[in-house]
């Protein structure tokens, strides 16, 4: 089985960005899920790698941006899906977690083949940064459980363009295996 990573996309977020509060609802369903589906992979080995937007701050780091989260006004969203001492962490400015990032570095430098994604928005910084790791030759999986949206239609609509255009495999979390630290 090809080498797996977890990427967390935007959930260290303080939720006060113009779509928030359509968002919120969507987060509280899928919260569950990203916790589940990390706690899984952190008890196997898998990389879980962070990659979130700086939301403009463009000294800050990844401490500083878990705590502007952590004092924002969900802090209930972040808390239970918050980086452990062993996730890595890479900041972004724009949608995709490829853009301009060392990510794809970072993967090929662990061996990575296969990318399970999660987090938000899905109609957007996820179906983009599908489609960028679909042009990388990357394998895709998103669990549509364990992404969360601004508007359902968009995000169904993301999530077929995914399986047919990116070949990614929308599967619950229970059907995603991870093979043991290697």
């Amino acid at each position: 089985m090809p080498q797996t990573a977890v990427i967390v996309i935007d959930m260290i977020n303080a939720y006060g960005h113009e779509d928030a509060e359509a968002l919120v609802p969507s987060v509280r369903q899928a919260l569950p899920h990203i916790a589940q589906l990390l706690t899984r992979a952190r008890e196997s080995g898998t990389p879980v790698i962070y990659v979130n937007d700086n939301f403009g701050r463009w000294r800050s780091h990844h401490g500083e941006l878990l705590d502007a989260a952590l004092a924002g006004r969900h802090r209930e969203l972040v808390e239970p899906v918050s980086p452990d001492e062993d996730s890595l962490f890479v900041v972004k400015a724009r949608h995709s977690v490829f853009y301009e990032t060392p990510l794809a570095y970072l993967l090929g430098h662990l061996g990575v083949e296969r990318l399970v994604l999660c987090g938000q928005v899905t109609e957007q910084c996820v179906l983009y940064s599908a489609l960028d790791a679909h042009i990388r030759h990357f394998d895709v999986i998103v669990p549509p459980e364990a992404v969360a949206h601004i508007d359902a239609d968009l995000a169904d609509a993301a999530l077929r363009m995914m399986q047919c255009n990116m070949a990614a495999m929308t599967c619950s979390i229970d059907a995603i295996t991870f093979d043991p630290a290697r």
